[in-house]
């Protein structure tokens, strides 16, 4: 495959901010893996899961609580995406690798497949922020146009429209793109790694249960029709959580985004420099956000510091913010929720009024 290369002989800018926070950590005595308050969290949400899970298949109750618990239940699912799962398949929800192997499992509980979202979040999204053509994240077409660079179509003219009842099939989307990712082997144009026996066991068994679990056993005992009803209710919810969260990150206004042909791309920035380009925070003082979404409106730091837990970058947005400053490169940040869904908005309907490269 032609190549994606980055500038990085001289990496001053990495190495400043990466400095200081080893530094920080020598000099607190912490580890970069989760501690106590992303366990307690990891309790909380989990067992109210299984909690709503029980309360909907053998609680009695009537169509409308249900159908609120369902909802809710995508919320939670998406929470436990957002703080576990996220977490532990970066590798950093704990030092021990079975256990972060364990709880990277959750996404399989969300009906996709952990191996297979590690190759299209961890390598191609994570390597390739915003760069059309090998970032899965913004490859979206024809449905919703991202950038500047992709084709566009007559119904982008609404995409700020429609783009929230789209992406509240989102999730269902990766639970069904899974198995063309897993034949073709590749995420857009990266091949997959070797994926091992037991790898392809766990994606087969895990679909095969999630079916069971979500859909056959919720069938046998309410009945197919408030099964598939609870079922595409708790998706919607899932799904526009999941897909606002990751939005609000990279496609809002003033973003950098780079066109991919069938060539061999050389970035003139270091790698680190192009994530904070590529990337935004977002609502960074708000407390309940930052404990919901797992830290990632801290989106900015994540994209620099993947492998370390989301817990610390509170603290890691403050090296960031003053290596920015002395570099002078621009840092983007939308001070509330509210902030970054507008510009969010403003973005799509821009891409969608015309055909402009």
């Amino acid at each position: 495959m032609a190549r994606v290369t980055f500038n990085n002989q001289n990496r001053y800018f990495f190495q400043f901010i990466n400095s200081r926070v080893e530094n920080y950590f020598i000099e607190q005595n912490l580890k970069k893996t989760g501690n106590i308050q992303l366990y307690v969290k990891t309790v909380i949400l989990i067992s109210t899961a299984v909690s709503l899970y029980l309360l909907l298949l053998f609680g009695g109750l009537n169509p409308v609580a249900g159908i609120a618990c369902c909802f809710l239940m995508g919320i939670i699912q998406a929470g436990i995406g957002f703080n576990v799962m996220h977490d532990a398949n970066h590798g950093s929800f704990s030092e021990r690798k079975w256990l972060n192997n364990l709880m990277g499992l959750t996404a399989n509980m969300m009906g996709v497949n952990a191996w297979i979202w590690k190759q299209k979040h961890n390598i191609a999204h994570h390597t390739y922020t915003n760069i059309d053509g090998v970032d899965d994240d913004i490859a979206k077409s024809p449905f919703l146009r991202m950038c500047h660079s992709q084709k566009w179509f007559k119904l982008h003219k609404f995409q700020h429209i429609y783009c929230v009842p789209l992406y509240a099939f989102s999730s269902l989307l990766m639970f069904s793109t899974d198995f063309t990712k897993y034949f073709k082997k590749r995420v857009l144009v990266t091949q997959f790694r070797k994926m091992e026996s037991s790898q392809h066991f766990i994606f087969w068994a895990s679909k095969l249960l999630y079916l069971f679990f979500y859909i056959g056993l919720p069938a046998y005992v309410l009945g197919i029709g408030p099964a598939i009803l609870g079922f595409f209710c708790m998706h919607a919810a899932l799904g526009v959580m999941l897909a606002l969260v990751f939005q609000l990150a990279h496609i809002v206004e003033d973003m950098h985004f780079i066109s991919k042909q069938h060539v061999d791309l050389t970035i003139a920035n270091e790698w680190a420099v192009h994530q904070v380009q590529t990337t935004a925070d977002f609502a960074t003082h708000n407390q309940l956000i930052s404990w919901y979404t797992g830290g990632l409106n801290f989106q900015v730091e994540h994209h620099l510091f993947p492998k370390i837990s989301h817990v610390h970058y509170p603290a890691i947005h403050v090296f960031v913010k003053e290596a920015c400053e002395k570099f002078s490169i621009r840092f983007n940040s939308f001070p509330t929720v509210n902030d970054a869904l507008r510009s969010h908005f403003r973005f799509l309907k821009q891409l969608g009024v015309t055909s402009t490269q």
